[in-house]
């Protein structure tokens, strides 16, 4: 599948190793068998990941469960010289891709989606958002608002 070109310079930003003419790297999360898309991690980005978990306690729960979905459930990859990335079937399958796929984009990751999936779980999150709101509020007041205020 051919990566958008701003996804593409976000991860050559990301990749400490890229330089002009290689291919960036890049980390595929996939996850468990809720997550129903793939995030898609800069090499920095996951390095970032990975140094905050191994901050927390050696065997403790919430270590070995990030480990395990961050390391053990992920594919590392990059970006081949026509901007494509060549996604294996494993993951195909798993988030129902065939012909073609939504990007999400947010800052050093993006996800990859079928997009009818997407759409479904878009409109079922947005309406259970919109529900919980006052009829006449402008989402806009929320960048307004002070981070934890």
């Amino acid at each position: 599948m051919s990566i958008p070109a701003s996804f593409r310079r976000v991860l050559e930003a990301g990749d400490p190793a890229f330089t002009e003419g290689q291919h960036p790297e890049l980390v595929i999360v996939y996850g468990d068998k809720r997550r129903k898309y793939l995030e898609c991690y800069t090499v920095a980005a996951i390095e970032e990941v990975d140094e905050k978990i191994e901050a927390l306690p050696r065997g403790s729960v919430e270590r070995k469960m990030l480990q395990r979905l961050f390391n053990g459930q992920s594919h590392a990859t990059s970006v081949d010289e026509t901007g494509r990335l060549v996604l294996p079937a494993k993951l195909r399958e798993k988030i129902g891709l065939s012909t073609e796929a939504f990007f999400i984009g947010a800052g050093d990751t993006f996800q990859i989606w079928n997009p009818e999936i997407f759409e479904a779980e878009e409109q079922a999150a947005t309406d259970e958002w919109l529900d919980e709101l006052p009829d006449d509020v402008d989402p806009l007041i929320f960048l307004d608002q002070q981070p934890g205020g």
